[in-house]
């Protein structure tokens, strides 16, 4: 015997009916807005601007939620549409929605993070270089390089400065680390370049160091706006070069917690400088610090913890790595980092 209506879905049957989107119209999609995209105040000072932007709920906004909640849970009728089995989708979807409200948020912008996040009073390019030295040539290289690398430092017309010079000591192995800082950005480094293709000399210490290598490879950095900027320190010291590789597009939120979190580790002065690639493999992170000893380190890290506000920093930036990594490296003679 046919049926004249449709006989209703027991309970947790399958529906083709599609969850309606979550915000609503007119005045509650108005404050649905405002309380995901709400930004900060004026900032007060030059770093303010890196915090994070996160949703905030005010009495009227949780209203406005509360408002939108029921629209989901009752269809997009208004007070007395739909009922109970006009519901599309599970309590999960409708507890992951109703949080999402509240998560932690980054701004949108319109620009390149590398404009955002370096300092602009400056237009300093930096390179770090990474060679992987044949065992039994590592002090060979050393010489070398100590005999070579401060000419060009010290003449006027090329416009490169050493930062800083490095053994591994603990991390890969047989390998030299050198940063270099180009004053005037790329106009600066093209001009570099081109007069050390005619430099005999530099050409001969090329050809001599590459009997000397196993790999080589390098990145062109800038150098984060809140971090110090990495000048000539006396020894002895050790260093950490800390190197992160980002997950894509989170470079802004990493540089917003930062902006806030660097003043926790300043204390003993063991922060030397931040930088985030530009050439090379990209969304990479190079943080260097500078410490007496390995025992230094170890109480330095560890005091860290105890200041209200570094939990939250690393809370918030652990999940934006893919990987990271720790070089403890010993400065070569002629690094003005000692």
């Amino acid at each position: 015997m046919g049926r004249s209506q449709r006989e209703p879905r027991p309970p947790g049957a399958a529906t083709n009916q599609q969850p309606p989107p979550p915000a609503g119209s007119g005045r509650d999609a108005a404050e649905h807005d405002t309380i995901v995209n709400q930004t900060p105040a004026s900032p007060t000072n030059s770093s303010d601007w890196l915090l994070p932007f996160r949703g905030t709920a005010s009495p009227r906004g949780a209203a406005a939620a509360a408002a939108a909640l029921r629209r989901l849970r009752w269809g997009r009728g208004g007070g007395g549409g739909a009922g109970p089995g006009a519901r599309g989708y599970s309590q999960d979807a409708e507890g992951s929605w109703f949080r999402s409200l509240f998560v932690h948020k980054v701004d949108p912008r319109k620009d390149a993070h590398s404009n955002l996040l370096s300092k602009r009073e400056t237009s300093s390019l930096y390179k770090i270089q990474f060679h992987n030295v044949k065992p039994e040539c590592l002090d060979a290289y050393n010489g070398l390089t100590e005999k070579v690398l401060p000419k060009l430092h010290l003449d006027p017309d090329y416009p490169c400065d050493l930062v800083g010079n490095w053994n591994t000591w603990y991390g890969e192995q047989d390998q030299a680390v050198h940063l270099w800082r180009f004053s005037g950005g790329y106009p600066a480094l093209s001009d570099c370049m081109n007069k050390l293709k005619q430099n005999q000399e530099y050409l001969e210490f090329r050809r001599e160091r590459s009997r000397m290598l196993l790999s080589r490879r390098n990145q062109l950095l800038l150098e984060f706006s809140f971090w110090n900027e990495p000048l000539p320190r006396q020894g002895p010291n050790i260093y950490e070069l800390r190197t992160y590789k980002l997950k894509p597009g989170t470079m802004i939120e990493w540089g917003n917690n930062w902006a806030r979190a660097i003043k926790y580790r300043q204390e003993n002065q063991e922060a030397v400088g931040g930088f985030f690639s530009q050439i090379g493999e990209l969304y990479v992170v190079h943080h260097l610090w500078a410490y007496r000893d390995l025992q230094s380190r170890e109480e330095t890290r560890n005091a860290a913890w105890r200041k209200t506000g570094w939990d939250e920093n690393v809370y918030y930036t652990v999940p934006l790595v893919r990987t990271m990594e720790s070089r403890i490296m010993i400065p070569m003679k002629i690094s003005p980092l000692q």
